[in-house]
């Protein structure tokens, strides 16, 4: 019987410790207490139903306590909400602090917003009051004299808190940059008026409002170095010599092969008619024979005939001789 009372008081100092530490977590009175002597305003039940909540009571008190100390005004409820839609809430309260330390216009309502959608706020913050400088890669342009030229700069940006949510990042301020670059070269009448002048590119690219729509507002372009590329006119006017080149010789080729093409045609038509002739020579023997006997042919016509073929190949012969006497 004496060690059933025995393990019943064990039980009964384990379910008192185990029921206290219970109460301690879903009541937490050190932390209430801390918050009254900081003075911050919360209630014990608030705590409770934080933890009901599952939001952790001690994150909310201490960046309650860090806010009131730096004289801002949030209350338990914005920073609950904010947690529970999963922002980051010490990287708010900094970023509020570092604002308003820097004159800075920047709402609890915006820095939760932007801490949402991703960003770190409290970066934006610093680089709000330290600009960054950003280094642009290799711009290469060419100048309306062909000569190309290969520009680097350096952009300073200062974050723009009104519009770091839905704003363009620093890729879409590269991506102007480069191309303010390209153009303010490709308008200059010669590659030396832009080595004489970068500044002229500075001046030119800022006018166009670059940094309209992104989340940073650039306050200088600082053309960092400049170097003179490739002849690309040269290299064109080459390229294009080369093709007209081609062209015209696959015209001549053309005109070539239509030549031979009609010289051949000639040869064949030559070949049709000596073909003719050959075979109209073969008739004239058929037509002595049949001259002679119809009687319209005597024989002493046909060799009178044959002394003036004689004759004639004769003179032929003497006439080509002379020829080839005068050539030689």
């Amino acid at each position: 019987m004496g060690d059933a009372s025995g393990f019943y008081v064990i039980f009964l100092i384990v379910g008192a410790i185990v029921a206290f530490f219970i109460f301690m977590y879903f009541v937490p009175i050190n932390l209430w207490i801390t918050a009254i002597f900081s003075g911050v305003k919360v209630g014990l039940f608030e705590l409770v139903f934080m933890r009901i909540r599952k939001v952790p009571p001690s994150l909310i008190v201490q960046s309650l306590i860090t806010s009131t100390k730096a004289g801002l005004s949030i209350t338990t409820a914005d920073l609950e909400t904010h947690y529970l839609a999963g922002g980051h809430v010490p990287s708010v309260i900094k970023a509020l602090i570092s604002a308003d330390k820097a004159n800075i216009n920047l709402s609890f309502k915006q820095a939760a917003a932007i801490d949402l959608a991703g960003r770190d706020v409290f970066e934006a913050v610093q680089i709000s009051v330290n600009p960054r400088v950003i280094n642009t890669p290799n711009v290469a342009a060419v100048a309306q004299d062909g000569i190309q030229l290969v520009a680097k700069a350096r952009v300073t940006v200062r974050v723009n808190i009104s519009q770091l949510v839905g704003g363009a990042g620093e890729e879409t301020i590269l991506a102007r940059v480069g191309e303010g670059i390209v153009t303010s070269i490709g308008s200059s009448v010669s590659h030396k008026e832009v080595l004489e002048n970068p500044d002229k590119i500075s001046r030119l690219v800022l006018q166009k409002g670059l940094d309209a729509g992104t989340a940073y507002e650039i306050l200088s372009i600082d053309i960092a170095d400049i170097d003179v590329g490739a002849n690309i006119g040269a290299k064109l006017q080459i390229d294009q010599a080369n093709a007209d080149l081609k062209v015209a010789e696959a015209k001549a080729e053309e005109r070539r092969a239509m030549a031979v093409a009609v010289e051949q045609e000639m040869r064949a038509k030559a070949q049709e008619a000596r073909a003719k002739v050959i075979e109209a020579e073969a008739e004239v023997p058929k037509a002595l024979a049949e001259a002679f006997r119809n009687g319209n042919l005597g024989i002493m016509d046909y060799y009178r005939m044959q002394n003036i073929q004689a004759d004639t190949d004769m003179r032929d012969s003497i006439a080509n001789s002379g020829k080839d006497t005068k050539k030689s």
